[in-house]
């Protein structure tokens, strides 16, 4: 039996390619759009994995420092190493800060942590050039991304610090920023010190400024073997009146409070561009179905089915979302890289995407089936 669909293809080959690749760009757009979500819950626990801690002590009525801002003693950390259950505890900080010397300022997330702790939040798998910090001043281990080399000087706020190690791509905060570490006591002088000029306004107020500078965001704590985290959690915090998460419960902060309204825009955004793609195709076999009225009025007229002529028109349509959609992932796969942000690409999204856009231009053909059912076969009479 002749397939129709196929003639009908071999026929306007060109038209349909680039018809293909047209649509097959906004499918690969919604590919990468998905990839961009997936990116930002891979983004939200990088750092918590490197840190590994079970618990996470803030600030009371705050939920941590990556949701909002969290001040806390550093010396809270020896009480809770004498806590049943608790085996290391450690002061961390956390701070946005705009690195200079490169051609543009560049944002970064700035990690304090005591260099000589046991708690180490460099993952060392990750560092591709020289060390993790090993003095207590004026060291820094940056990302390639912030594009600073092994052994750059940076200033950073009164000092100048020297990068002694250099992480691989992809070593970014929540947000995206790339990420710096530096020891504990600069970054307690870099967040909570106040500069010369302030003290002395301050002192012309009758203000007595500098403050204590051993403070925290977060004090964050491993668990011995055998203890339960949330049982530990729920005793410091009525003890020690401070919020305080498990690791798991800081994850969904992360992920849920903090990713949800990105989330919620890149959905729709995907669900605009599918339907755009299903309209786009529609129109575009509603086209070629005009465009060859004439040819469908003498196949009705000498007889061949109404069911043939569907079969035909479906199958076009099919074909087209089908070639669209390996366009797409060719597309995909080729630029996704090239964002500035993570696009994480995986095989069950595009395996889902497949699904919805065979759907999609099954209902697409019916623009064109409802053509092909009133066509007048007197029409390839009339000329």
């Amino acid at each position: 039996m002749i397939n129709l669909a196929q003639k009908d293809i071999s026929h306007t080959l060109g038209k349909f390619v680039v018809t293909a690749m047209g649509v097959g760009m906004l499918l690969g757009i919604v590919l990468i759009m998905i990839g961009v979500y997936r990116g930002l819950l891979v983004d939200a626990q990088i750092l918590l994995d490197s840190v590994h801690a079970d618990i996470w002590v803030v600030q009371e009525n705050t939920m941590g420092p990556f949701a909002e801002s969290s001040r806390i003693h550093e010396d809270l950390k020896d009480s809770l190493k004498v806590i049943e259950g608790i085996d290391k505890a450690e002061a961390m900080t956390f701070q946005n800060l705009q690195l200079y010397g490169q051609e543009k300022p560049v944002r970064v997330t700035a990690v304090g942590y005591n260099p000589h702790a046991e708690i180490n939040p460099i993952n060392k798998n990750h560092l591709i050039q020289g060390r993790v910090l090993g003095q207590a001043h004026y060291e820094v281990v940056v990302s390639v991304e912030t594009g600073f080399k092994l052994h750059d000087t940076i200033n950073i706020g009164r000092n100048i610090y020297t990068v002694v190690g250099v992480l691989t791509k992809g070593c970014v905060s929540s947000s995206g920023d790339p990420l710096i570490y530096v020891s504990l006591k600069d970054a307690q002088e870099l967040q909570f010190s106040y500069s010369n000029a302030n003290i002395r306004n301050d002192r012309d107020r009758g203000i007595a400024s500098g403050g204590d500078t051993h403070i925290a965001n977060a004090i964050v704590a491993t668990i011995k073997a055998g203890y339960d985290a949330k049982e530990i959690a729920k005793k410091i915090s009525m003890w020690k009146h401070q919020s305080v998460f498990t690791n798991e419960e800081q994850i969904t902060v992360l992920t849920k409070n903090l990713v949800e309204r990105s989330a919620k825009q890149i959905g729709l955004f995907t669900v605009i561009l599918v339907v755009v793609s299903t309209i786009i195709i529609g129109l575009i076999i509603y086209t070629m179905t005009l465009e060859k009225i004439k040819e469908i009025s003498i196949m009705k007229l000498i007889g061949i089915p109404d069911s043939l002529i569907v079969k035909m028109v479906v199958q076009e349509t099919v074909l087209l979302g089908f070639f669209a959609f390996v366009f797409g992932t060719v597309f995909s796969q080729l630029t996704y890289d090239k964002f500035p942000k993570r696009v994480v690409l995986e095989s069950p999204d595009a395996f889902i995407l497949f699904g919805v856009i065979i759907i999609a231009s099954i209902l697409a053909s019916f623009v064109g089936v409802a053509k092909v059912v009133h066509a007048d076969p007197t029409v390839a009479i009339g000329g």
